[in-house]
């Protein structure tokens, strides 16, 4: 059934992937280990700085013009594209390597050299090259297209972190859960001015000075402090050789074209692997985020002693979100980034969207993603595998999409911006695990029902998908109305009968 959620079939669903994690593996992470293609049933143990650079002022690329066309995307993703080869030079030349490379956000992890001794040499070369990073890419734009150069903000930690297996099928990568590239995300993304961050844990281990608690994000590595890292660094590769080797890579290899074209709906038929630049798709949708709430304190808790919990209620819980987002609501997963998954979905046809439809079905979608999400808190707990203080945060807005993937040929990754999938983002962050918000594009162009549902404030607690669609039914709701008429159909058909017809006052003639 069709853009609904049903208990049985998520409970279900649920046991299956409870099951394939009923006897996990956890090994510690060693020199020359592969962390390619990890079984769902192992996790590694892996030491290591995690670096996180945000490219700042890719909204400013978005919001160059009035109006978010197709040459403000064309323009966004070109900017991405290049300076995303410029720091996957950086990272081959110096030998780290890149985790993620989501929209204007690198995740990259240093682990040499090996060693818990080693570990004020992996900071200091975490430094240089964030400082690299930084001084490459104010000089990788493109005149000749109106590209400006990057402007960028590096959070470091370091510190043992769960590598996990992110993506199925062909688009495997390891993923790393933990509060060291928890906390280097948020001092590269919790704020806007530009340089080198470090938490408290990474200075000091990389011998400097500590600052005073909660002010690690304002407070960034001075000259001084680089240079020191630097030294200790000795790193082997300039910034001039890796703008000079990525101009003649552009020459060589140039980027080409964005050409888009409309998917069909489901989004979840879109094969999102034969993307290129020129093959790229473009249409009007709803971007969702949803993000495990307490997740990086519940990792810190079981990562010494119980991490086979950690593995076990992560791949349950992801797996599920995954389930209802594409099966239930025919919905497209862009990517898992860290324990966030991040989607779209789309109501309509080949040539338009249904602005009103989609919002609605996104709506809902929302109520079976918490839905899901509570049901699985309930069968992790049965099975005695600890679940205290996981919530779930989702966020949601409508407007222009795009999908892509960016990079070289054979090193593509995947990518979906726009204006609407940074605000979507943003709705996110303003939730606690018992939250929903809805984007002010989305509520503008949704249903009475949907307004109503939300509020001024936008923002909704314990909206799981019973409460979502007999909220809107009862105000006319034309997506939340077949929902019920559908669940009604196959359980007491009569009553489905009833359910269409519409509400009139007693003695109103029919």
């Amino acid at each position: 059934m069709s853009n609904s959620w049903k208990y049985d079939r998520a409970k279900d669903a649920i046991d299956k992937r409870l099951e394939e994690v009923k006897t996990v593996e956890i090994v510690d992470y060693k020199r020359d280990m592969s962390l390619e293609s990890i079984p769902t049933t192992k996790a590694y143990r892996v030491d290591g700085v995690h670096m996180y650079a945000d490219i700042l002022n890719l909204s400013d690329i978005l919001g160059t013009t009035a109006a978010e066309g197709e040459r403000c995307h064309k323009r966004a993703l070109r900017f991405l594209n290049l300076h995303q080869r410029a720091v996957r030079r950086i990272l081959a030349r110096c030998d780290v390597r890149r985790v993620d490379f989501h929209n204007q956000r690198l995740h990259s992890l240093v682990t040499k050299p090996y060693g818990a001794d080693e570990e004020k040499k992996r900071v200091c070369r975490g430094v240089a090259i964030g400082k690299l990073i930084i001084d490459v890419l104010a000089e990788t734009g493109d005149d000749d297209e109106d590209i400006p150069n990057a402007k960028v903000r590096i959070g470091i930690d370091t510190g043992v972190t769960l590598s996990v297996n992110n993506g199925r099928s062909g688009n495997r990568e390891p993923l790393f859960l933990g509060s060291a590239a928890n906390l280097a995300a948020k001092l590269a993304s919790n704020w806007k001015a530009e340089g080198v961050f470090l938490t408290n844990v990474a200075r000091k281990a990389a011998g400097l000075s500590e600052v005073d608690a909660g002010t690690e994000g304002t407070s960034p590595l001075s000259a001084d402090e680089i240079k020191q890292c630097q030294d200790e660094a000795k790193l082997d590769v300039t910034k001039d050789e890796i703008v000079k080797e990525w101009r003649k890579d552009n020459e060589e290899n140039p980027i080409g074209s964005f050409e888009f074209s409309r998917p069909t709906p489901p989004l979840r038929n879109l094969d999102i692997s034969v993307l290129t630049p020129a093959n790229s798709r473009r249409m009007e949708a709803v971007s969702t985020y949803a993000d495990l709430d307490g997740f990086t304190k519940y990792v810190a808790k079981h990562i010494d002693k119980n991490a086979e919990d950690v593995v076990r209620c992560f791949h349950v819980i992801r797996s599920e979100l995954d389930r209802v987002l594409s099966s239930d609501f025919g919905g497209r997963r862009i990517r898992f980034i860290g324990d966030c998954i991040h989607g779209l979905l789309m109501e309509g046809t080949a040539h338009t969207t249904d602005d009103e439809e989609t919002i609605s079905t996104a709506t809902i979608c929302a109520g079976g993603l918490r839905s899901s999400f509570n049901l699985a808190l309930e069968r992790l707990e049965a099975n005695k595998i600890d679940i205290d203080g996981l919530g779930l945060a989702i966020g949601f807005e409508f407007g222009a999409m795009t999908v892509t993937r960016l990079g070289m040929q054979g090193d593509r990754v995947r990518c979906s911006v726009s204006r609407g999938v940074l605000a979507s983002e943003d709705e996110q962050c303003r939730c606690s695990g018992t939250e929903t918000a809805i984007g002010q594009e989305a509520y503008d162009a949704g249903s009475g029902a949907v307004q109503k549902l939300f509020g001024k404030s936008r923002k909704i607690a314990g909206l799981d998908y019973d409460s979502a669609v007999d909220a809107l039914a009862a105000d006319g709701d034309k997506v939340a109305k077949a929902a019920t008429v559908a669940a009604f159909s196959v359980s007491a058909p009569a009553m489905a009968k009833a359910v269409e017809q519409p509400f009139r006052p007693y003695g109103e003639p029919a």
